[in-house]
């Protein structure tokens, strides 16, 4: 090493050129024009929209006051009357047999007697919610609720 080979860490800043033949010249990499061209550009960001759009629960998105549970099908009694023998099982897997109500995704759906019509038929209600009603109406045809 002789001294005419030493280099600074930090040489001397070049002067950046301007005009045509410069790297920084004209529009200084902006483009051209416009407000991306102008100096202390701001685009407002075009999610702010649809935040203030949003209610006062915010962040928690359209869905997410939902419940995840399934809601049950609902099936009245009558339906049950017409498709059921006397001492007849009735389950999720017996009304989607009949035909009376369909699998949900692949899986057996949540079943809900209602009290809607009359029943005169001895049937076991089982794996089904059932309202209050309903119930009184089964049991009182002598039916039986598991």
């Amino acid at each position: 090493m002789q001294i005419h080979n030493l280099k600074r860490n930090h040489p001397n800043r070049k002067k950046i050129a301007v005009g045509r033949g410069g790297k920084r010249g004209k529009t200084s990499g902006r483009g051209t024009k416009g407000q991306k061209a102008r100096a202390g550009r701001k685009i407002r960001p075009e999610i702010r929209d649809f935040i203030k759009r949003l209610p006062k629960l915010r962040g928690r998105g359209k869905n997410s006051l939902k419940s995840i549970t399934l809601k049950p099908v609902p099936v009245n009694l009558d339906r049950l009357d017409r498709a059921f023998a006397d001492g007849d099982t009735v389950n999720p897997q017996s009304l989607v047999e009949r035909g009376i109500i369909n699998k949900t995704k692949g899986n057996w759906p949540r079943v809900k007697i209602l009290a809607d019509g009359t029943l005169g038929k001895k049937i076991t209600i089982e794996q089904c919610l059932v309202s209050k009603t309903a119930r009184e109406k089964i049991v009182q045809a002598g039916g039986v609720v598991v």
